[in-house]
């Protein structure tokens, strides 16, 4: 454990969440259209989880949270957890960690037969090396690493600890 090179504790999760959660009502406070927050994998999953709860509490509009599974290295099956319309309604897409933005574009995919009435997406930490055109329009933490560099987001009984390279 004291090789991690910890730069978010769960206290600043927290803190970090609590502000997109904050951001995101904002951008949404007028609008009635249903949210679907989208995570992706395991802690993805558990970022849409906890951001699920936090911006309920600030929207009228209804909150759904749902999971898509994808291979990141071969992202030819993207599977979401349930059949949703997505037709009209506001969605997330919610990653702990965008580095070159793949896993973000290809879980997009399963939208590509609707009409969302807006897509955006949510990182807790963003890497700056983009290989793919996607920009996480709610960021918890943005941070400089080289590209042989690994954050691994650590997750302990559904909640986020912290995160390391």
């Amino acid at each position: 454990m004291s090789n991690r090179n910890y730069f978010l504790n769960q206290a600043s999760a927290e803190q970090k969440m609590q502000r997109m959660a904050l951001e995101i009502a904002e951008h949404l406070s007028e609008d009635e259209a249903p949210l679907v927050l989208i995570g992706v994998r395991q802690s993805g999953m558990v970022l849409a989880e906890k951001m699920g709860v936090l911006v309920k509490a600030y929207l009228k509009a209804p909150v759904q949270v749902i999971s898509v599974t994808l291979d990141k290295h071969h992202p030819e099956e993207v599977t979401l957890s349930e059949s949703v319309d997505f037709n009209g309604k506001n969605v997330i897409v919610l990653d702990d960690v965008t580095n070159s933005g793949r896993t973000l574009l290809y879980a997009l995919k399963p939208l590509l037969a609707f009409f969302p009435k807006r897509i955006q997406t949510l990182v807790l930490v963003e890497r700056m090396h983009k290989h793919f055109p996607i920009k996480a329009d709610f960021v918890g933490l943005s941070i400089a690493t080289t590209e042989q560099d690994h954050i691994q987001v650590e997750v302990e009984n559904g909640e986020i600890v912290g995160a390391y390279l």
